[in-house]
């Protein structure tokens, strides 16, 4: 496999998965001559970059610095926040969380959709950023989901049997019940590849839909008591676990 270091994707999805911005915005820009990539303009969205290591910025704007003191972060993102730092159709979006901080330039290290709530790690190390990321290596995220029915066992297996669903295979790690009552339960279900809206997407094809969506712990780290809407520093020792830094 190759390392972190030498994975290459087309320039616009990089910008994206660093948090700049999403992917149409991205090509967007690219084609328009606002970004730079290791010190020149391209104008090729699907231009090949090095996700972890190449240096991006885009013409006008506050972008990360080389050299600058790394930050790691970890968000308790509340529902409603999309996750990028601008949105094109307005919408609010999780730096709100950061408001007045002075945090400097920081991206997410993932995502959450508009809908879901939970644990969201942030950082100006693309690097570190990237092996969080990795859907291959990256660590498992575990999630608390509440469902508009019950399920049985046989559901349950199935969830970590995998079923496919617009042309992929989708699968949890576990699948668990943690709770139940009324026409309602809550499970716990831990990921350990990342695909977009896999555990919405798994549990359609499923038949079971999904009312509250909260990620509570990435690999070691809980969310822990961190109150909606708050953020603090991760300590080095959380950093280290995660995947270095």
């Amino acid at each position: 496999m190759p390392s972190m270091d030498s994975r290459r994707h087309g320039l616009a999805r990089v910008l994206s998965k660093r948090g700049i911005c999403s992917r149409t915005q991205a090509a967007h820009w690219v084609r328009e001559g606002r970004v730079r990539l290791n010190g020149r303009i391209v104008r090729d969205p699907e231009f090949p970059t090095l996700i972890a290591t190449a240096v991006i910025e885009l013409v006008g704007e506050n972008l990360p610095v080389a050299g600058s003191q790394p930050r790691y972060l970890m968000l308790n993102k509340p529902r409603g926040l999309v996750t990028t730092t601008r949105d094109e159709q307005g919408r609010d979006t999780v730096y709100r969380c950061f408001e007045g901080c002075e945090l400097g330039w920081i991206a997410p290290a993932g995502r959450l959709d508009k809908a879901s709530e939970g644990l969201l790690l942030f950082s100006n190390d693309p690097a570190w950023a990237a092996r969080i990321t990795d859907p291959a290596t990256g660590p498992s995220k575990t999630y608390h989901v509440q469902v508009d029915c019950q399920p049985g066992p046989a559901q349950l297996a199935a969830l970590q049997a995998g079923v496919q669903a617009d042309g992929e295979f989708l699968r949890a790690a576990s699948a668990s019940l943690l709770r139940q009552g009324g026409k309602h339960a809550w499970l716990e279900i831990m990921l350990d590849e990342g695909r977009n809206r896999q555990i919405r997407r798994l549990l359609a094809a499923s038949g079971i839909g999904v009312l509250r969506l909260v990620r509570v712990a990435i690999g070691p780290l809980a969310l822990g008591t961190l109150p909606k809407g708050q953020w603090r520093e991760l300590t080095p020792e959380e950093v280290a676990a995660l995947g270095g830094g």
